[in-house]
């Protein structure tokens, strides 16, 4: 069966998964990159090193977001959002976002070698804010769709398989 997400499941999606996709579109260039991210509505807060993808939201602030949650080919469900990038550039809100992050993060890093919450920015932690600049921005939605299939994929009583 397909169908729609609604709002419940859409949020819900949004909450509990750790891993989006960001595209982002500027100078004829369209580019989608992963991010971790945590989701406080209307807000996508995420970090980055100050590379392409901060480049072109900077150029053109709007945004898609992508969120998914694939069981296998027949059992799915997926939210697309529509947003606008803002940095956040207050000393005291990139605080208050890291920390949002490191707590989102942190329990996924547990017990693995050299794992820190910018792994996917820097190799070792200490790049930070020394070879590597920390971008922090948030994505204000205006806009979510959802879909998603769901199939039953067990023999019904009394059928042979």
């Amino acid at each position: 069966m397909l169908g729609t997400l609604n709002d419940e499941k859409l949020e819900e999606l949004l909450q509990t998964k750790l891993l989006g996709r960001i595209g982002c579109h500027a100078d004829g260039i369209t580019y989608v990159v992963p991010v971790h991210y945590v989701y406080e509505s209307p807000f996508i807060y995420a970090h980055s090193s100050d590379g392409l993808k901060i480049s072109l939201m900077r150029k053109n602030p709007e945004v898609c977001f992508e969120v998914d949650d694939i069981r296998d080919f027949f059992n799915w469900q997926s939210v697309i959002c529509w947003g606008t990038f803002e940095e956040i550039k207050g000393i005291d809100e990139q605080q208050r976002v890291m920390q949002k992050l490191i707590d989102r993060i942190e329990p996924f890093l547990s017990g693995k070698e050299d794992a820190h919450p910018s792994h996917g920015i820097a190799d070792l932690a200490s790049e930070i804010g020394t070879t590597k600049d920390l971008v922090l921005y948030r994505l204000k939605l205006h806009q979510k769709t959802g879909k998603f299939e769901h199939r039953d994929l067990t023999p019904a009583s009394g059928q042979e398989h």
